[in-house]
């Protein structure tokens, strides 16, 4: 099962009008995930997350370009792709006035399961969820914390081997994300379940992802797991600060003979970002010394996601994100190029 492909996209996609305008959400949409992968998509609102989730998940049928999910394509076996994924949206799915179990059973009775084996698997996902302690409260009285963590059960009631989250934590507490983190760990080990998510928490995507798939305007700018995106795109920002300014005019050209890195002059301090700064560090302080120019500080602070996005793109992922909408899907009419509503 190791390096089995479970998605598998080529070209993939959409284009909606807008007011008699065509607004591309999704350009050529390719990747592979294998089964077991822990994956985070990230990008600024509006940058096509949701609308290529709802692709996958046969919400919404593409404008071109192809996709198997699970082995079954997505446009010629939606039924297939829908039976052997769980998919949990930005709303809360529940029925607000039915029990937390009772919501469950029904789930399990929609995908066709016997009442046996319904109430064996809710049994199992209330124990794994920590769902005990309000299984029989209408979905209307839980919190935001328990009320993710019963959507995610409602997608895990059928046992997918692939689940879909689209900004599972938004909105929560911080005790209730890691809460809910804690959880979705834990699917993965008790489970062996995939999981594919959107997150606007880029510190869950750099903790918890094996895989960090950033996406900008409708494509995908980067791929890889976030210690190597850090690395290579960004680096470390490494600051040395004295005692005067002309000692850090003093210090430029001796920092620029070990680095080639571009450099900043703030006043009295010269700072930079570079890979592997933690061995570089002392390495300026030691030649900066040996050079008469005394170092009165000097700090190393790794890198973030946020800074991979600023150096593929020139700002941030918050000042990406703002002004700019959601995606199309949410609250437009979808129609392709063909001109067929979807």
């Amino acid at each position: 099962m190791a390096n089995e492909p479970i998605i598998e996209t080529e070209g993939l996609t959409k284009v909606f009008t807008v007011k008699k305008t065509s607004v591309e959400a999704v350009t050529d949409l390719s990747f592979t995930a294998v089964r077991g992968e822990l994956v985070a998509f990230l990008g600024p609102n509006g940058a096509g997350k949701s609308t290529s989730l709802r692709m996958l998940t046969t919400l919404i049928p593409p404008t071109s370009g192809s996709a198997r999910v699970v082995g079954r394509d997505i446009r010629t076996d939606a039924a297939g792709v829908r039976a052997r994924i769980g998919y949990v949206g930005q709303l809360t799915s529940g029925s607000f006035a039915q029990r937390v179990r009772d919501e469950l059973l029904s789930q399990g009775a929609f995908y066709g399961m016997t009442r046996r084996d319904s109430i064996r698997r809710a049994e199992q996902l209330i124990e794994s969820l920590d769902l005990g302690s309000f299984q029989t409260r209408s979905v209307q009285q839980l919190s935001g914390g328990q009320k993710r963590r019963l959507d995610i059960a409602l997608g895990l009631m059928h046992a997918p081997p692939l689940l879909f989250l689209d900004e599972p934590s938004t909105g929560l507490d911080p005790q209730s994300r890691a809460n809910l983190w804690e959880h979705i760990l834990d699917l993965r080990t008790q489970h062996g379940t995939t999981v594919f998510l959107t997150t606007h928490y880029l510190e869950e995507a750099d903790r918890y992802a094996e895989r960090v798939m950033v996406m900008d305007k409708g494509r995908i700018i980067a791929d890889d797991d976030a210690t190597s995106l850090k690395a290579t795109l960004a680096g470390d920002l490494l600051t040395f600060g004295f005692e005067t300014a002309a000692d850090a005019a003093a210090a430029r050209p001796v920092i620029a003979r070990i680095s080639d890195a571009a450099l900043t002059l703030h006043d009295d301090a010269v700072s930079f970002a570079a890979p592997d700064g933690d061995h570089l560090l002392p390495r300026i302080v030691r030649e900066l010394d040996a050079a008469g120019i005394l170092v009165q500080r000097a700090t190393g602070v790794p890198p973030t996601l946020d800074d991979v996005f600023l150096a593929l793109t020139g700002r941030t992922l918050r000042e990406a994100g703002e002004g700019t909408g959601e995606d199309p899907a949410s609250d437009t009419t979808e129609t392709d190029k063909t001109g067929v509503l979807s």
